[in-house]
């Protein structure tokens, strides 16, 4: 598929993710490489979410989680599990949503003009790490922004073979 760049209606969340859902499944229609579909996913997501500065992913690999396929500033490379907002989601297997990042114990800033945080976790059979989006605005994220992004996780999920790089 050929993605042609354009602008979701998140005024009406359910309706923008609706949309975005639609495409994401489109964009990765075909396509079964893990990383060539989280490469896809986070440029999707940074380009169509508005209010954000990083969306990326990143991966377990033993007792850490290990960046992925990105969009934004440089990111850390190696979380453990249970620190900060992506090494806790991925413990807990949980999505956590989080309005303020100061205000989260153990916090990691790896792009300080990030004021909030959303992580889900990716998981199938196991855990296979997480999808980690950044937003320069304070309490940027909600439970709509959460279901749209489970989703979108599980559609990155259905798609693409995990086991290749796993």
């Amino acid at each position: 598929m050929t993605y042609t760049a354009r602008r979701y209606d998140f005024q009406d969340k359910r309706r923008g993710y609706g949309q975005l859902a639609a495409d994401l499944q489109a964009l990765l229609a075909g396509e079964s490489d893990l990383i060539a579909n989280a490469a896809n996913t986070a440029a999707l997501l940074f380009d169509a979410l508005p209010a954000v500065n990083w969306a990326g992913f990143y991966f377990l690999r033993g007792a850490q989680l290990v960046v992925g396929p990105f969009q934004g500033k440089p990111a850390c490379v190696r979380i453990a599990l249970g620190r900060g907002v992506c090494g806790t989601a991925a413990e807990r297997r949980v999505t956590i949503v989080v309005p303020d990042v100061h205000e989260f114990p153990g916090h990691i800033a790896c792009d300080g003009a990030s004021r909030s945080e959303i992580v889900v976790p990716l998981i199938g059979e196991r855990l296979l790490g997480v999808l980690d989006i950044d937003s320069p605005e304070p309490g940027r994220f909600d439970d709509e922004d959460a279901r749209g992004l489970e989703h979108a996780a599980a559609l990155f999920l259905a798609a693409s073979t995990l086991t290749e790089h796993a």
